[in-house]
């Protein structure tokens, strides 16, 4: 009597011989009927990031508000930001020197920040009160340059989340125009911005003769 043995079956393998004749030699599928956990995992993530991004935006965007409202001149921040915002241009213009197409963009950029920087000091209103001295700047101007380069920001963290797992090289944030283009405008901006304020203080202490802190 011949006893045939029935073939266990792998659900996660489909097996089939190779071969006619090819005895016990059989070649096997991965059969998966939904999607790797690692794949679900990532959908969830994105998923959750496109949910949020909306309500990330608005919120900075609420708090670049309450920033861009009437405030009290202080010269130590001012040349802080003075610093940062020279910084910001000058570090990525430092590795653009053998790279001049790029270089020109943000140089490009950096000159259309300080003409819009300038604009904006024009229609800042200044203050000198016996509390102080504030400043109320153009609050359109400044939340249009820093959602501009929140939002590039935004992008190319992003673009780094999607070539996880990929052969694709991560771009280097010097890799593209655009933002070097917005780097330069943000630089040039709120920089001449600070500038301004210094030259403005300046000229106070020269008019009293002192300079408040």
């Amino acid at each position: 009597m011949v006893r045939i043995r029935a073939p266990i079956v792998n659900p996660q393998c489909i097996c089939m011989p190779v071969a006619a004749g090819a005895g016990r030699d059989q070649a096997c599928f991965d059969y998966n009927g939904g999607s790797p956990p690692e794949t679900e995992s990532m959908n969830l993530t994105t998923l959750a990031l496109l949910v949020l991004t909306p309500f990330l935006v608005w919120r900075i965007y609420s708090r670049l508000r309450t920033q861009m409202s009437r405030q009290r001149s202080i010269v130590s921040r001012h040349w802080t930001g003075l610093g940062v915002f020279l910084a910001m241009v000058l570090v990525p213009a430092s590795e653009l020197v053998a790279r001049p197409t790029m270089l020109g963009w943000l140089a490009l950029g950096f000159a259309a920040g300080i003409g819009y920087g300038v604009w904006g000091l024009r229609l800042t209103r200044f203050e000198d009160t016996d509390e102080g001295c504030y400043f109320t700047p153009n609050a359109r101007l400044g939340i249009v340059v820093a959602m501009l380069f929140t939002a590039r920001i935004l992008y190319i963290g992003f673009e780094m989340y999607a070539n996880q797992g990929s052969n694709v090289p991560t771009p280097r944030f010097t890799d593209s125009l655009l933002t070097m283009l917005v780097v330069g405008l943000t630089g040039g901006y709120f920089g001449t911005y600070s500038a301004g304020l210094l030259r403005w203080r300046r000229a106070l202490r020269k008019a009293a003769g002192t300079m408040r802190p």
